[in-house]
């Protein structure tokens, strides 16, 4: 019989911490515990928003999902991520794309509504993307910034069945109401439809 007050031995520790981790990996909680397994879109990887960040929903049932909302996050990715993941900000995006390689990390799941727009109608009508970078600074506007959110978009249209155009794919600053000026003047949204249409 062991004895209660036994100290538990290097190899118990070792499994319970490696148990404890395969557990958060496979069982997802809210929040920023899902893994990457568990994107809507496969080629994204999980970093979760702070859960009072955004509003738990069930959409497309409760609110249809009728545009995509492109942002710049006038931060660095990791900046973004930060924000996000800080319970004092109240503010997120389902999706945020790095300028230099298109990585792409899903923040909120799309069935959850976002607070990325300043208004609520569009917020819960919507898929926020922020992309890494500065409205007034093109360089963060790669080509891998473009095609990798061009790809994701084009995956988000076809599974809502939202028209590939400029009516439905839209500026935060084409929001009512919006006090922000992104994605800017040097956006390039013909590229970006295009780019949308054949992904």
């Amino acid at each position: 019989m062991e004895r209660q007050d036994e100290q538990p031995s290097r190899r118990r520790l070792l499994r319970g911490a490696a148990l404890t981790a395969a557990a958060g990996v496979l069982l997802p909680g809210s929040g920023g515990a899902a893994s990457a397994a568990d994107t809507d879109y496969p080629l994204a990887r999980w970093s979760g928003s702070s859960p009072t960040n955004f509003t738990a929903s069930s959409r497309p049932s409760e609110y249809p999902v009728r545009r995509v909302i492109v942002h710049v996050t006038q931060t660095t990715f990791t900046g973004t991520l930060g924000i996000f993941q800080n319970p004092a900000k109240k503010v997120s995006a389902h999706y945020v794309v790095r300028s230099s390689d298109g990585y792409v990390a899903q923040c909120v799941r799309e069935r959850d509504i976002a607070w990325h727009a300043g208004n609520w109608e569009y917020n819960a009508h919507s898929i926020g993307i922020e992309h890494e970078g500065w409205v007034d600074r093109p360089r963060y506007f790669t080509d891998a910034l473009y095609e990798r959110s061009a790809a994701l978009t084009a995956t988000v249209c076809d599974t809502y069945g939202i028209p590939k155009d400029r009516a439905h794919i839209i500026g935060h600053h084409e929001v009512p109401g919006a006090t922000h000026t992104d994605p800017g003047p040097l956006w390039d949204w013909a590229r970006y439809i295009r780019l949308v249409n054949f992904a």
